[in-house]
């Protein structure tokens, strides 16, 4: 799809430590699983689940992609290479400061710019063959500085729950809410350059405090980051792309879960 920016680069952050699956010999991003049958009723193959969000982003037309490893995850580049094989063009950065997710992001920050981003969290699995074609295509008619992808969710307390008014507009991100009204929460993303920025120098201005605080450091989410850009102005709009909610294998009860499916579907 083309749109205002010379290109739309997928980004991945992948330097988890999975310290909710302790049980685990290998990177959460490399687990084995499988969704459903293929339409002729005959079990497909396992895949490993990065690979899907992979497949989502190849299907928008985006074939450049950078992951951000912690040291140690060797065994994603060994399995995916240089993306040849699933046809994109893969390359893979170290993870810098231990800050969070958005600190892990903006590592690619020389790389990604003055490009389109489309965000996508390596351990979650989602249907829909063309979420983010339809994100890329309401950046396009809002010029909206982020839009994000919605789910439906029973799960409030391990996710952002996401406000939004009747234009689809967010309102506001509650990171991890016990309580809720709210029903949907994001997963997936579409940022400018705009926001790329922001969110560098947003870190940049934070980065001190939390060096000063090492013994007390709160990890820092990328909703908070969205949060922080509505309450200076930055549009963010949304976009419902499922109604089913994604399956976060870093959770053991949702992983269980996947490993029944692929039982039963073999």
């Amino acid at each position: 799809m083309k749109t205002q920016f010379d290109e739309i680069i997928g980004l991945i952050p992948a330097a988890g430590r999975a310290t909710r699956l302790p049980s685990l010999t290998g990177s959460k991003e490399m687990i084995p699983v499988e969704l459903h049958k293929t339409e002729d009723n005959v079990s497909s193959r396992p895949r490993v689940v990065c690979e899907y969000l992979l497949e989502h982003m190849k299907k928008a037309g985006i074939t450049k992609v950078f992951m951000v490893l912690r040291e140690g995850k060797w065994d994603i580049p060994s399995h995916f290479g240089d993306g040849t094989e699933m046809g994109i063009n893969l390359a893979y950065l170290l993870m810098g400061l231990p800050y969070g997710p958005p600190f892990t992001l903006d590592q690619a920050y020389p790389f990604v710019q003055h490009a389109l981003i489309a965000l996508g969290f390596p351990d979650i699995v989602f249907e829909s063959d063309d979420a983010y074609t339809r994100l890329i295509a309401k950046q396009k008619e809002t010029r909206a500085d982020v839009v994000l992808g919605l789910f439906p969710t029973e799960q409030s307390v391990n996710v952002d729950m996401v406000q939004v008014d009747d234009d689809s507009r967010v309102r506001q991100i509650i990171i991890k809410p016990s309580r809720t009204t709210l029903r949907h929460t994001w997963g997936i993303a579409v940022w400018t350059p705009v926001f790329t920025r922001f969110m560098h120098e947003y870190l940049l201005t934070i980065q001190g405090e939390l060096e000063s605080s090492k013994n007390n450091i709160h990890e820092l989410h990328v909703g908070d980051v969205i949060q922080t850009a509505i309450d200076h102005g930055l549009q963010v709009m949304s976009v419902v792309v499922s109604d089913k909610p994604y399956i976060d294998i870093g959770l053991p009860e949702n992983l269980a879960r996947i490993k029944v499916n692929i039982s039963d579907n073999r």
